[in-house]
């Protein structure tokens, strides 16, 4: 499904269905297919299809078909699961989440939603604490996936009449919306929904388009404008068995300077969403002959980077302070290819 395709307008079964036949033909991207596979599921109603997703991806959490995020499967299979009636399993499974800790703010944000969603504050407020603490403790500059933890306490909290700590003021300021979150999170402002003052109406309809506008945010993030990177091996492999690409790639370190100043360029035009797709010479090889193709094509090129993508493979760029570059020197991005940046990406 195209990022920008109205809901109303998605066949959620046969885009579910399009989704695990991916799967079939990826089995590397199983799990991020599938579960968008099951979200399509629980979007068409059929809940118990999607359970059985949930379930088929927590069946193969072994071996070398281990999951990449076993806690966030979970968390959506508990959120599912509530919403058609199975409160006490749902509830045996967030608890689990809670007590295995992830790293990942993803499971902490579902398992906190679902517990909001059912007025269950308190337990949510608990929940969205506990992330935070884990996540956020002694970290300069909370990560952009770690945001949705801090906006949800804000929320909850207000819901619970509790007055504003450091979190709340961090989430205050990096909320970017033209509406402050004390507006959108305020208990009282669907009281302005049934007044006839066309005041309250106008600044309600503002409020909403404010939130509207933070949801069409972060549904964007997964489908980034991609540049492909070849490690240096794989380079070495690709213009070896296909020389017809080597004006493409004159030297591996003219390819990693190009992929850096081209990613500042679209940073500065502002273009969103920006990432970093690694190829690999199998994967392209297969993916020349699912297009009937040569690989040997310099067109096919951008292509592939495209399909990675929305396979989920890409690594959002520019990196978070202190990580690891994309080029997988292992250097921090700011001692790497982020030295002396001074674009800036929309994160």
């Amino acid at each position: 499904m195209r990022p920008d395709t109205p809901a109303e307008n998605v066949d959620h079964t046969a885009e579910a269905a399009r989704l695990e036949r991916t799967a079939g033909l990826y089995p590397e991207d199983a799990e991020a297919l599938l579960l968008r596979a099951a979200a399509h599921l629980e979007l068409s109603g059929d809940r118990t299809a999607a359970t059985k997703l949930y379930d088929r991806l927590l069946a193969s959490d072994a071996g070398p078909s281990a999951l990449e995020n076993p806690s966030l499967v979970r968390a959506l299979k508990a959120s599912n699961l509530w919403e058609y009636g199975h409160e006490a399993e749902a509830r045996a499974i967030i608890e689990g989440v809670r007590t295995s800790a992830p790293r990942d703010p993803a499971p902490w944000v579902i398992v906190a939603e679902s517990l909001e969603a059912h007025d269950e504050l308190e337990a949510a407020h608990e929940t969205f604490t506990e992330g935070a603490r884990l996540l956020l403790t002694d970290v300069p500059e909370p990560p952009y996936a770690t945001h949705p933890l801090l906006y949800g306490r804000h929320r909850v909290r207000r819901m619970l009449g509790l007055a504003h700590d450091e979190w709340d003021a961090l989430a205050d300021t990096l909320h970017s919306m033209p509406v402050s979150l004390d507006e959108l999170h305020d208990p009282k402002r669907v009281w302005s929904l049934g007044s006839d003052n066309p005041a309250d109406l106008e600044a309600e309809i503002s409020r909403l388009r404010a939130e509207l506008g933070a949801y069409r945010e972060a549904l964007s993030r997964p489908f980034p404008v991609a540049m492909l990177h070849w490690p240096a091996d794989e380079l070495t492999e690709l213009v070896g068995a296909y020389p017809p690409l080597a004006a493409e790639y004159p030297s591996y370190e003219e390819h990693l300077a190009a992929i850096e100043a081209a990613l500042r360029e679209l940073a500065s035009s502002g273009t969103p969403n920006l990432g970093v797709v690694r190829g690999t010479v199998p994967s392209y090889e297969a993916f020349a002959a699912s297009e009937g193709a040569s690989p040997a094509d310099p067109t096919l090129l951008p292509q592939y980077a495209t399909t990675l993508a929305a396979r989920g493979r890409a690594v959002a760029w520019p990196p978070q302070l202190g990580t690891a570059c994309w080029c997988g020197s292992q250097r921090p991005y700011g001692e790497c290819h982020g030295l002396g940046e001074t674009a800036t990406a929309d994160r």
